[in-house]
């Protein structure tokens, strides 16, 4: 999939190499993203009881990369849009208070998203930008997840992230921050902070334990907002040169 998301960003990056008929640049680069566990934007962890089982899923540090798109409407304003792989990370603590059990998993998600941004460019100094975006991002979420622990024998502990099939798409509000260095050889580089507001759960999480004929099961929605560390790298501009069949008056 992610030999996918390449071939996909090879048209576009030739596509935004250029100026466009506003007289703007535009410009084709590459975005990694370190995703950041907050409860600023929405709570960070869920709990469920039943009886003696309890279960607590905490978001974790996770990532994400792709290919990102801006495109110059004017010296000011921008669109930015692009093709991301996301890499979800949760910390689940399952426990069993009767049998005086605690164990400790990780569940891993992944998800692919596609944002479209507005974004303000204002000039500091000849080389330096600050900009602000908002905008949302369609979310895909390909296939449910589970996993399953036996911290001693007879004791059985499964957890689903359960994507519903008619739920796989979803949306995102986003907004961010940064600043870049634009240089002519060296091309952009942008150093900046996201948040992301989820308008629907990440999963349904499923919890069950079980002991010889005895289970509990359990179940809630996750949240999926999240903050971000964003660095990005805008290709350098260069204007064609040495063209075979050079733009003319027809003669």
């Amino acid at each position: 999939m992610r030999r996918f998301i390449l071939i996909l960003l090879l048209p576009l990056s030739m596509f935004a190499q250029k100026e466009n008929k506003f007289g703007v640049q535009n410009y084709f680069g590459f975005q990694t993203r370190m995703i950041i566990p907050s409860d600023a934007i929405g709570p960070n962890s869920l709990t469920l009881t039943k009886e003696a089982f309890t279960t607590t899923i905490q978001q974790q540090i996770g990532y994400s990369f792709g290919g990102v798109v801006r495109l110059g409407l004017s010296e000011l304003i921008s669109i930015e849009t692009g093709l991301n792989y996301v890499q979800r990370r949760f910390g689940i603590t399952m426990s069993e208070t009767d049998s005086a059990i605690t164990a400790f998993s990780t569940l891993s998600f992944i998800q692919y998203d596609i944002p479209v941004s507005a974004v303000i460019n204002v000039k500091l100094t000849k080389e330096f930008y600050a900009n602000a975006s908002l905008g949302i991002a369609l979310q895909n979420k390909p296939s449910s997840v589970g996993i399953i622990t036996n911290p001693q024998g007879k004791h059985e502990f499964l957890h689903q992230g359960v994507v519903d099939i008619h739920k796989k798409m979803s949306f995102d509000l986003i907004s961010s921050v940064g600043f870049e260095l634009r240089t002519k050889k060296s091309g952009v580089f942008y150093v900046g902070g996201s948040a992301r507001v989820a308008m629907a759960p990440v999963f349904l999480l499923v919890a069950k334990h079980r002991y010889v004929n005895d289970s509990q099961v359990v179940f809630g929605n996750v949240n999926g907002s999240y903050l971000s560390v964003d660095l990005k790298y805008f290709l350098p501009y260069k204007r064609a040169r040495n063209l075979i069949f050079k733009p003319g008056p027809i003669e």
